[in-house]
């Protein structure tokens, strides 16, 4: 990785913005979980799709950013919202088949997958502090979850393994989009194309897609979380690498524990605490490696008191 490309990469300034993308995605699932389940997952997806289109629109045009909105990187843009709608059809199935600690513990694996393609994907370095990390935050998620038990690797495990390798895609396809289009154009598009895959899916299962009288009031509150978060996520990803990035992403989970208990009279597993002290710690040491190697690559003025 070169020196250029270092200095652009602001990794604690990343971290700041993960925090948006995990407090998005956590408020987005305590809205969906409002909506009334005559809705379909795919049904709640397009709508919240569609709302999207008109918030980043609007927002681009008066921002005097329209020209951001035309399609750029077409290929890409259906790539990273095909692989992503079919990791979530993944984990749809899985649900359906596994408990839910276990697929939520599975699922997380994605930044390893995300961590040891970006070498290949992305041209990113995969050292043996990276690798290490990302193997600690995944202990953290065994030690929340503790999935695997005596009955071994179950369909409902490969269906949420699915799932992981369709997000991790999504994450490293992400990451390069930032490299040629800005984050409203990922958003936009985004809103566009999974609007119309997940229309299509919806239509094709014969599921009704116009939703109750009350979702019209949690439709648009999941629309604007999941904005927030992909917002929070994209930006995150065009400051530090992806392997640094996504493990963050981690977090999400013992939070979700505390909501569920405090919000939902849920029970609340100790081992989360000691699983979310795991990857905190993991993240922790990734981002200090990494600061220290963008320190050290860094040109010895731009290292002086005082410059930016």
């Amino acid at each position: 990785m070169t020196t250029q490309t270092l200095s652009r990469e602001r990794p604690y300034l990343a971290a700041l913005w993960m925090a948006g993308a995990i407090f998005g995605f956590s408020a987005m699932a305590m809205s969906a979980r409002g909506v009334s389940e005559g809705m379909t997952t795919f049904g709640i997806l397009f709508w919240r799709s569609v709302v999207g289109i008109l918030i980043v629109g609007g927002v681009a045009v008066a921002l005097g950013r329209g020209n951001e909105l035309r399609l750029r990187a077409p290929g890409l843009q259906v790539l990273r919202n095909g692989v992503h709608l079919a990791g979530q059809g993944a984990w749809l199935k899985a649900l359906g088949l596994i408990p839910l600690a276990q697929l939520f513990a599975v699922e997380f694996s994605y930044p390893i997958i995300v961590a040891l393609l970006a070498p290949l994907v992305l041209g990113e370095r995969l050292g043996a502090v990276k690798l290490g990390t990302a193997m600690l935050g995944f202990c953290g998620i065994l030690l929340v979850a503790r999935p695997f038990g005596g009955a071994g690797i179950s369909p409902g495990i490969l269906w949420a393994l699915g799932a992981a390798l369709g997000f991790a895609g999504s994450a490293i396809a992400t990451k390069r989009l930032t490299r040629q289009v800005t984050v409203i154009s990922v958003l936009f598009w985004m809103s566009v194309l999974q609007a119309v895959m997940a229309l299509a899916l919806v239509v094709a299962a014969g599921h009704p897609v116009w939703p109750a009288p009350r979702d019209w009031l949690m439709l648009p509150l999941v629309s604007i979380f999941g904005l927030v978060a992909h917002l929070s996520l994209t930006t995150a990803l065009s400051l530090a690498p992806a392997s640094v990035v996504t493990p963050m992403d981690f977090l999400r989970l013992p939070l979700i524990a505390v909501v569920g208990a405090l919000f939902y009279a849920e029970p609340f597993d100790p081992m989360v605490i000691l699983g979310g002290a795991v990857i905190f710690a993991a993240n922790w040491v990734n981002l200090l490696v990494d600061g220290r190697r963008r320190r050290a690559a860094a040109p010895p003025d731009a290292q002086l008191p005082g410059r930016a």
